[in-house]
Parts: C-alpha cells; sequence; structure tokens
C-alpha cells in the first residue's frame, strides 16, 4: 500500500520542498538531518545508489528513436486501453498542468500527453517518450519506484535522488497482467512542484485498477473465443480426461477430471507432471493447449521427512534423499506441515515475515522450494504439502497429549529451528519449550530430566539443575556434574 502524502506536503509544498531538501543532502553526507525521509523513499535511495546513479548530474537516458518506439507501442499489451487512460487521466493533467505518462516493466516511456507547455517542460529533463525512468537508470522517481516495489507512490520534490527533478512531482501505480500477474509498466501523472494534490495517488491508482480491469474482460472474451474454436479437440477425447489450456497454462474447459487453475507447461508441449503426481500431455494447438491425462491415475504420494528440533542442523528428507535446504525453505515446510489445509501467499507472509512481509517474496521462495523438492510435495491454491509427512515438532504436539515424558523427551532434541526469527516459527518454539520443559519437571524422573538438560533449552535451567539434583542417586556420577554446572552458574 502506498505510504500517505505528508501533511505539510499538502500545505506548503514550497517549504515542504525546502525541508526535504535538507534531508536528502545530510542523508548523502552521511550526517544527522532534519528528519528521516519516508522509508519508501530511503529504500528507493539505497537501491538507486547502489546502481550507481549520480545524484548531481543524473540524466534519463534516451534509449530509442520515435520510428524503433513505434512497433514497440503497437506490440504492448497496454496499448488496448490507452483510450481508457486518455478519458480518466488526460483533461485532468491538462487543467491540472500535469502530464500523463505510460511506461513498459522497465520503465521506458512509451506514451506522454498532456498540455503543450507541460510538454516542452517535460523535454528540457528527459521526461519524454523513448527515455528509461526505471531507479537503475535515473533513481528514485514516481515511476520507477511504483515498479521497483509493485506498489503505486508518490514522489515529492527533492525525493527524487537526482537534483534536476526537485521542481517535480509525480505519482504512478503499476499496472499487472490478469493472467500471469506479472508487470506490464506504470501509469504516471507528473507536474510542476506548485501544483502537488493530494487525490493525485488515488487518481492514478484507481486509473491503473480500471487499466488491469479494461485487460482481464478482453481476457475474459480470448477465452470464450479459443474455448468455442478449440473445444472440438476435447470432444475428440470421447470422454477420456483432459481439458483445454490458454496459451499461458490457464485451465478454460476440462471433462473427467479435477485439475488445478493452472498447469505449468512447457514451450512446445509434451510431459508434465500435475501437482497431485499424476503425468499429463500437453499438445499445442494453434492458439493454446490440449492436454491428456496419463491412464493409470495418481502416483504414489511421496514421503516427506522434517527432523527440525535439534541443537544442530535441520535435516529433510524427501522418500529418504537428504534436500539441503535453506533456513527459510525450513520455515516454510515448518509452517505448511503445522497447517495441512494449507495457507495463502499472504498469511504465509504474515507468519514468515510480520507485518512487513511480501506476498511477492513468499510465490518466490515457494517457485524455488517446489523446484528442489517437486511440485508433487508442495502445492500452490492453497499452499499446501501433498506428501506423507512425518515432522518430529508435530509428533511431539501429539505425544505431549497422548504419550509418556520419555516418550516426549526422545523426540525433542532441541529447540525447534533455534536459529528462525520468523514470528510464527519463533512462537510455535516457545511454546513448544515450554511445555516440554514442564513435562520433565512434572516428571520428577531423573532420566527425563537429563534429556531435558542436554538440549540448549535447559543446560543452564535452574529449575531443571535443582530437580535433577534432587531426584538423582548420591552415587550417580551425572549429580556431580549437575552440581558443578549449577555452582559455575551461581
Amino acid at each position: 500500500m502506498a505510504e500517505a502524502p505528508e501533511p505539510e506536503m499538502l500545505r506548503d509544498p514550497e517549504s515542504y520542498a525546502r525541508l526535504l531538501a535538507h534531508v536528502r543532502d545530510a542523508v548523502l553526507q552521511g550526517v544527522p538531518g532534519p528528519r528521516p525521509p519516508r522509508s519508501v523513499v530511503s529504500d528507493s535511495w539505497h537501491r538507486s545508489l547502489a546502481a550507481r546513479v549520480d545524484p548531481d548530474v543524473g540524466e534519463a537516458p534516451f534509449v530509442y528513436s520515435s520510428d524503433a518506439l513505434s512497433s514497440l507501442r503497437e506490440a504492448h499489451p497496454l496499448a488496448p486501453v490507452l483510450p481508457v487512460l486518455r478519458q480518466m487521466l488526460v483533461s485532468i493533467a491538462d487543467d491540472a498542468e500535469h502530464v500523463m505518462i505510460v511506461t513498459d516493466a522497465e520503465g521506458l516511456i512509451l506514451w506522454r500527453e498532456g498540455a503543450a507547455g507541460q510538454l516542452l517542460r517535460g523535454d528540457r529533463v528527459g521526461l519524454t517518450e523513448g527515455t528509461r525512468w526505471s531507479e537503475a537508470a535515473i533513481g528514485t522517481n514516481a515511476m520507477g519506484t511504483a515498479l521497483a516495489t509493485g506498489e503505486p507512490v508518490q514522489i515529492h520534490s527533492a525525493e527524487h535522488l537526482v537534483r534536476r527533478y526537485h521542481t517535480w512531482t509525480c505519482a504512478a501505480a503499476p499496472v499487472r497482467d490478469p493472467e500471469t500477474g506479472v508487470l506490464l509498466g506504470s501509469i504516471d501523472v507528473s507536474g510542476p512542484l506548485r501544483t502537488v494534490h493530494p487525490a493525485m495517488i488515488s487518481l492514478v491508482t484507481a486509473t491503473a485498477q480500471l487499466a488491469e480491469g479494461q485487460l482481464r474482460a478482453q481476457l475474459a472474451v480470448r477465452d470464450e473465443r479459443l474455448r468455442r474454436v478449440n473445444m472440438p479437440h476435447l470432444d475428440a477425447l470421447r470422454g477420456r480426461p483432459g481439458a483445454l489450456l490458454s496459451a499461458g497454462g490457464r485451465v478454460l474447459a476440462a471433462q473427467s477430471c479435477l485439475l488445478p487453475s493452472t498447469v505449468d507447461i512447457r514451450r512446445g508441449g509434451g510431459t508434465v507432471a500435475l501437482p497431485d503426481g499424476r503425468l499429463a500431455t500437453v499438445e499445442p494447438l494453434e492458439e493454446g493447449y490440449l492436454l491428456r491425462l496419463s491412464s493409470g491415475g495418481g502416483s504414489q504420494r511421496s514421503r516427506l521427512r522434517l527432523e527440525y528440533l535439534s541443537d544442530g542442523p535441520h535435516v529433510t528428507t524427501v522418500d529418504g534423499r537428504e534436500v539441503p535446504l535453506t533456513l527459510r525453505h525450513a520455515e516454510i515446510l515448518t509452517l505448511l506441515a503445522l497447517h495441512p489445509n494449507g495457507l495463502s501467499a499472504e498469511r504465509l507472509a504474515l507468519q514468515l515475515y510480520g507485518e512487513t512481509g511480501n506476498p511477492v517474496t513468499v510465490r518466490a521462495e515457494i517457485h524455488r522450494l517446489r523446484s528442489q523438492l517437486g511440485a508433487s510435495v508442495v502445492q500452490t491454491r492453497p499452499y499446501r504439502l501433498a506428501a506423507d509427512v512425518d515432522a518430529d515438532f508435530a509428533t511431539a504436539r501429539t505425544r505431549l497429549r497422548t504419550g509418556s515424558p520419555s516418550d516426549v523427551l526422545r523426540l525433542f532434541r532441541g529447540p525447534l529451528l533455534p536459529e528462525s526469527e520468523a514470528p510464527a516459527i519463533r512462537e510455535e518454539r516457545e511454546t513448544l519449550t515450554a511445555q516440554v520443559r514442564q513435562v520433565a519437571l512434572n516428571s520428577g524422573d531423573p532420566g527425563v530430566l537429563w534429556s531435558f538438560w542436554e538440549t540448549a533449552c535447559g543446560v543452564d535451567d535452574f529449575a531443571v539443575l535443582d530437580a535433577l539434583l534432587r531426584t538423582l542417586p548420591a552415587a550417580d556420577p551425572r549429580r556431580a556434574a549437575v552440581s558443578a554446572h549449577r555452582a559455575r552458574l551461581a
């Protein structure tokens, strides 16, 4: 979600611009400033400086001539919705002395419209068709930052990293492909400093959503035409399981089978594995694909073993084969094992990262995890485990309710993923450790208490040490070790 405009910016844009200039200069010089920049701006400055953008003499690069730009415009997915954008923004931009700009996903300005005077003013600073306005090319600006973050953003005066744009204010929102979710480009309204308006960010956001709605409607029309043209191919299967797919792999029609909403397909077709392990053959049609399910039904479910209760490294095995995973992937598997009905990208992001979690980051991690473990182990929509799972922490949970203390301590060899700082993992770790500790203390069994003391959770726990000293026989050599350790702690 875009950060709201600062109240000072709306009350007195020019005074606020002077304040931002002091903030920017202080950050670039590495000295304390009058206030910190907005987080979206600070993050963008870091990315821009890392890309070696010069804050004092940077200039948007001119990368395409008018002739070359013409073919790019014709082929771009946003070309069909340009009339809607003009209807929504151009007249408003004219009245407010702004220009409307549409870029591609790399920040290349494809279209620019507005009052003649503002177009000339834009020409003088390179704000024209054929120039690239990504963060890496020209630093912090609404178009480039909206594309970098995937969120609407307003950039005012000296929030632009490059000094020559400090007399401008701009608001931009990204536009995504309704079929694939990938970024297509951004819609921007830019103008002089004095014309800043609080509604501008809302206006470009609403316009971007309207453009996506138009693209979605056009996609539905294409889907219906493809279904109508290709239905004879599906009918030719004579009731055998199969489906019609769009060029992107979305299921448009299916018969005699249940399928996910989208099938991962290779260019040109071939054999593909469905998330539940079934095999299918994908044949390219003139438009889209025909999917035929292989006979013989689903394959045997994979076996996933998670050994994550340990002071040492976590161990993950699939069908007996150990798979080295990052801590983040182990965290994802833990959360999916604890939620067998699955989690959405949004809920998984919240549990992994807290309120700052980004579903886009989660989707990328899931994609990498599926490539390691296989689509038959981790399924999507929602994200869930489709294997037979043997997780020591889940079993320990059960044993706490139904097993003996010794059964629990045989499983509990240490805290759950002790290096994890994911909020949901940390909560699960603390809860499980506290329950096991209480079971050990309540048991009065020196063997159970010793097992807990040997873990990182119990080694310096005075209550556990005192319980061991009460229950271990005087002649037991373990008693001397416990007594010496307690003395060192004391």
